[in-house]
């Protein structure tokens, strides 16, 4: 289905015109009816009148060609089934009368912005509002889909959540390609999410490829956020395509363990963390010693045999690494 835009259709002023001066001419007709049989006394109506009645019945039917369409706004016609083309732009349009605007998802409320109802409208207002609807928004939009609970690459349940900014490129693929063009974006997003997820460790982790080209890698869904994210991106324009739909930007809005392992993972990064600041305090420690015996020897501050060395590294990695203040206990007596 290819997409037809009217641009020769920006004359309602002019139809609106024309045809309310058409129906003052039918009244006009009937009056002169009206005035002519009160003359002559025929009881039946003049052709005059017949006329105005006619064209007072029919003269009406131009109006419901009239659209307005407000910045970022379309219209899809269809007459008698057959898809006519579309209207797009700001402006005062008219339209064959008998043509009808088509929306299919002009009822789907997605959790995301321009789909919000407020409830305390009257019917009335309500029904306004749906007939609004059928106009189809060229704005961009954000879909903000539910989290999900997704098994990374290591089997790791994770709880992820995007936002998908999108706009309506095509609106004839939007409306005749898929059943409802929202639905059907929110499905895909949804898909292509588990797919991009499931290549991916929450955390970075050996011997992982994620670029598929055989080599391990460090890329993670915590580090590597905006790769995860354009790959997501892509993987649902290449999806929605066929929908007429253009997928402007998608980004990671939650990430986190699910609920039954956020214990046990935090408990191995805690350990992590501690082991990691354990040996850089030993590898500082390590280096202090060799530098004080170093500088005793080049001093000659005083002569350790090697038991004596060995006591002393001791003490000064016990007080190095220790994690409370050291007790130095003062003897006053001799070495030996």
């Amino acid at each position: 289905m290819k997409e037809i835009v009217l641009t020769k259709k920006k004359n309602g002023m002019l139809a609106m015109i024309l045809t309310l001066l058409f129906l003052c001419a039918a009244i006009a007709l009937i009056i002169v009816g009206i005035v002519q049989s009160e003359r002559s006394g025929a009881s039946a109506p003049p052709p005059v009148a017949i006329v105005g009645i006619v064209m007072l019945l029919f003269g009406w039917i131009p109006l419901c060609g009239l659209r307005v369409l407000k910045p970022q706004e379309a219209l899809v016609l269809t007459l008698f089934g057959k898809y006519v083309g579309t209207i797009k732009g700001d402006g005062f349009y008219f339209v064959n009368p008998f043509c009808t605007s088509v929306n299919p998802a002009a009822k789907t409320k997605l959790n995301q912005s321009g789909d919000v109802t407020t409830r305390s409208l009257v019917t009335g207002q309500q029904q306004a509002v749906e007939m609004v609807n059928n106009k189809i928004s060229l704005k961009i939009m954000t879909l903000n889909n539910n989290r999900q609970k997704i098994n990374d690459c290591l089997g790791n349940p994770i709880e992820i959540g995007i936002a998908v900014t999108w706009r309506i490129v095509d609106t004839a693929k939007a409306v005749f390609n898929v059943d409802n063009y929202k639905e059907f974006l929110s499905l895909q997003c949804d898909s292509a999410l588990r797919n991009v997820v499931r290549i991916y460790p929450y955390d970075v982790a050996p011997n992982v490829d994620t670029t598929g080209d055989g080599i391990a890698d460090e890329g993670s869904l915590r580090g590597s956020s905006e790769i995860v994210a354009e790959r997501i991106r892509k993987e649902i324009q290449a999806r929605v395509d066929e929908a007429g739909i253009e997928i402007v930007e998608a980004r990671i809005t939650y990430l986190a363990y699910a609920a039954e392992i956020a214990a046990v993972m935090l408990q191995r990064q805690q350990a992590s963390a501690i082991i990691d600041a354990r040996k850089m305090i030993v590898d500082g420690a390590v280096g202090m010693v060799e530098m004080a015996l170093e500088r005793l020897n080049e001093n000659k501050v005083v002569e350790l045999d090697e038991e004596r060395k060995a006591a002393m590294v001791s003490n000064l990695l016990v007080v190095l690494c220790s994690n409370n203040d050291a007790q130095p206990v003062v003897n006053s007596g001799s070495l030996y």
